[in-house]
């Protein structure tokens, strides 16, 4: 039927105005913008802002929030001991607390050149995957180095002897910026010395790791699957040059593979299966999702060694663990409403970084916990993989990440990490010494992106940094 002209000026204002609908507007802050965790959030910018309890927990689900705190925080003993609780340690280990690697529940950090151990930075090991290994690289994800497992344990029980020593040198080179410009960039050198039990495999692959912010799990968690698949295109289908994917992994409990969000490389499903694998390889713990000890075969008299129970960590201390690790609150954002900030977030969206950074989710109806159902979160991720290119590769693939693939990190709370943790080291192995240079990492998926923000002018990185400081 045809149109009548004089409804063609409405019909054109209608179509014009569903457009502008969906254009941003950095003019202002949108409506409750400041509110990164929802309703979970809290208003805190100081050296405690990750470690404060969900805003909308009632008083009791706080009483839960602390048993689990002190969990997280209290260091666990060599068995036997009158600690019954909290014993087990080792006899190979990382730390003997959850809050050593995660610093005020923050960020953590290469080792200093003096550390008797690297503490926050964990190392990945494993081996190329050989014939008939398919089914033990789909439930594990890689093949672990048949001595000394798929991590490094830089400590030790006494009389036993650690795994080895990690230390780091860095090699620095220079980039120019489109405005002259210079900025330094660093990456680490990884050397090993004091290796306890032998050569390591020929064919070893490595990846250095510094433990992540512990804030919002809980929230990401929530995010229904469906959501984060309809932001993957693999394909790059729609030929923007992003290709998102999602890991594939295994679920302990369900046996069975299911889409990964939490890890490095999005190699956990759950929260709690992460908790379960961090309390085996960091801390030689047993629980019953992981109930042998994290000796190899090669390690008779780590296998040996008296144990804290079966498992160490009772199923009420996982728990516990669990409920406090779904709700770490996210920090409500400063300045949202600052002339530089949205200026910045503007420059943000127009050089790209929103494509694998996604800004706003809304969490499940059906999440674990109440309080993190139904939420508006911005946490500036889509927990998928994307190739980031040879700068940043470690050649380690993990189920179906590739040696040049990780996950998109959130962003939420990003630019209190100097209040919280001491420092200002980004990207999985802190090579970045400040948020300029972990942009300036960025290559593969992101290369448009980085080359973008390499012709803003400086008062546009600025903004930029301005903006991801206030998130």
């Amino acid at each position: 039927m045809p149109v009548s002209p004089r409804l063609l000026p409405l019909l054109l204002a209608a179509l014009l105005a569903g457009c502008d609908a969906r254009q941003p507007d950095f003019s202002q802050a949108e409506p409750g913008e400041a509110l990164s965790g929802g309703h979970a959030s809290v208003a805190q910018a100081d050296h405690n802002a990750f470690s404060l309890p969900s805003a909308n927990l009632t008083p009791v689900r706080r009483l839960d929030f602390s048993v689990g705190n002190s969990f997280f925080r209290a260091p666990w003993v060599i068995a036997p001991s009158t600690t019954t609780a909290r014993d087990g340690l080792g006899p190979l280990f990382n730390t003997n607390a959850c809050q050593n690697c995660h610093i005020k529940d923050g960020r953590g950090h290469p080792p200093a050149a003096d550390a008797a151990s690297a503490v926050s930075m964990l190392l990945r090991l494993s081996i190329p995957a050989g014939p008939g290994q398919e089914a033990q690289l789909q439930r594990h994800g890689v093949i672990a180095e048949p001595t000394y497992g798929g991590q490094l344990q830089d400590m030790a029980i006494p009389g036993h002897a650690p795994e080895g020593r990690i230390r780091l040198e860095w090699q620095t080179h220079r980039i120019t910026l489109a405005d002259g410009s210079e900025v330094e960039l660093r990456q680490p050198k990884l050397q090993l010395s004091d290796l306890g039990y032998g050569p390591l495999h020929p064919q070893t692959q490595f990846s250095l790791r510094i433990a992540p912010p512990m804030i919002g799990l809980g929230l990401l968690e929530a995010i229904a699957d469906a959501d984060l698949l309809a932001l993957a295109d693999p394909d790059d289908s729609n030929g923007d040059g992003i290709s998102g994917r999602a890991n594939q992994v295994w679920y302990d409990a369900r046996g069975q593979s299911v889409i990964g969000r939490f890890g490095w490389k999005a190699g956990q499903p759950t929260l709690n299966q992460q908790n379960a694998h961090a309390f085996a390889g960091d801390m030689g713990l047993t629980t019953s999702l992981l109930p042998a000890d994290d000796c190899t075969s090669a390690q008779g008299a780590c296998q040996q060694m008296p144990n804290g129970g079966s498992p160490e960590v009772s199923d009420n201390i996982l728990a516990s663990v669990l409920f406090y690790s779904r709700n770490l609150a996210v920090p409500q954002r400063r300045q949202v409403d600052a002339p530089q900030v949205l200026k910045g977030k503007a420059l943000f969206h127009q050089a790209g970084c929103a494509s694998c950074h996604t800004p706003k989710f809304i969490t499940r109806a059906d999440a674990a916990e109440p309080e993190l159902a139904g939420q508006t979160i911005r946490p500036y991720s889509d927990l998928l993989l994307h190739d980031m290119g040879p700068g940043l590769a470690d050649q380690r693939p993990e189920f179906l990440a590739s040696g040049q693939e990780w996950r998109t990190p959130p962003l939420w709370g990003i630019g209190l990490t100097q209040q919280v943790s001491g420092h200002t080291q980004f990207l999985h192995d802190g090579r970045a010494r400040n948020l300029l240079e972990a942009i300036f990492w960025h290559g593969g998926e992101a290369q448009a992106a980085r080359d973008a923000v390499s012709h803003f002018s400086r008062d546009e990185r600025e903004a930029l940094l301005a903006f991801l400081n206030s998130l």
